[in-house]
């Protein structure tokens, strides 16, 4: 008696970051029959912005395609791995291949749970260089407990077979070999699917960029044990490290409100009153130091020509104190200390 030939699995789960990538990926495996279920993965760290950023985007691609989605927060968990990543760093703070482990590690708990059989992502070898390198994928798969399950269909023919293809639930002669940094072949792609407009570039990580990676590096070294609070705060105005104390001054009003906002209850911000100039956060340092520092920040960042002394509203979780700071004309030390 010949065997009952095998049910082929039809359900897979795509890592959607909303970019032509990954949506093409989806793509190009709803052409050959595949379930998708989708997730999407939110950081801190993202350079998107306005109207939701990425994971907006990432929703209007998978409800056009008819795709559930899940969004999931890379939050605390993701900071440790920040903070001290196993598989080192890029150029600046960038931790990409623990980042990476992370998010397959979440997906493949993702695909067990809803009972799919393998995982997609729009990964094109040799466009990222750390993380998309061959010996790099490999690693990640390995460390990942992800071993022959991810499917990269834009690169998959240069890539050893995955389960699925040799599984024979996809066609592998169906997917391409794009490798490197140009999109030409995407934009063909995209053309032959009748995709004309595209979706964003998979956001970019402000652990890439050198000025952020100093304010990042500064926390690191100085508050270890920062959380996600001070990770917001590290995207509003200037940073300095000065007597032990952490200075951030805004660089507009629209900021002086943003500041303001994100340290209300939390910490301590001062607020001008007196004149036109910047609201400044500051943490740690003693009452003296700080109002020290205070005075120069004002003097060097307020309105040009507005001379001291200036009123300022100390507002803590303690309360709210009127100050009149004076005039400092000695930048020398705010200077040295600038983060960024």
């Amino acid at each position: 008696m010949r065997p009952a030939p095998r049910v082929a699995p039809r359900k897979a789960v795509i890592l959607l970051s909303g970019g032509l990538d990954s949506t093409l990926a989806a793509r190009m495996l709803q052409e050959q029959g595949i379930g998708l279920h989708a997730i999407h993965f939110t950081s801190p760290f993202c350079t998107c912005s306005g109207n939701g950023g990425c994971r907006s985007q990432a929703h209007v691609v998978a409800g056009r395609m008819g795709i559930p989605i899940r969004t999931v927060s890379k939050g605390e968990e993701y900071l440790e791995i920040v903070k001290s990543p196993r598989h080192g760093r890029g150029s600046a703070m960038n931790p990409c291949i623990d980042c990476r482990i992370f998010t397959l590690r979440k997906a493949r708990s993702f695909m067990d749970e809803i009972g799919a059989s393998f995982l997609v992502t729009g990964e094109v070898v040799g466009q990222r260089p750390m993380s998309q390198r061959d010996d790099a994928l490999r690693s990640i798969e390995r460390h990942s407990g992800c071993s022959g399950l991810v499917l990269r269909p834009l690169s998959a023919r240069h890539l050893p077979p995955t389960l699925p293809e040799r599984e024979g639930w996809v066609d592998r002669d169906r997917f391409l070999a794009i490798t490197g940094r140009s999109r030409k072949e995407q934009i063909r792609l995209a053309a032959s699917f009748g995709i004309g407009d595209y979706p964003c570039p998979a956001g970019g990580c402000l652990l890439t960029e050198r000025g952020f990676s100093a304010k990042v590096r500064d926390l690191i070294e100085n508050e270890p044990d920062f959380r996600m609070h001070d990770v917001h705060l590290l995207k509003a105005g200037r940073h300095f490290r000065a007597r032990g104390i952490r200075a951030i001054v805004a660089k507009s009003e629209e900021e002086n409100r943003r500041l303001e906002a994100l340290c209300r209850g939390k910490e301590a911000v001062y607020v001008s009153d007196s004149h036109p100039g910047p609201s400044v956060a500051m943490f740690g340092g003693c009452d003296a130091d700080r109002l020290d520092l205070l005075s120069r920040i004002l003097t060097r960042y307020s309105k040009a020509g507005v001379p001291g002394p200036y009123v300022v509203r100390e507002v803590s979780p303690h309360g709210v104190r009127i100050l009149t700071v004076p005039e400092n004309r000695d930048f020398r030390e705010v200077e040295r200390g600038l983060l960024s």
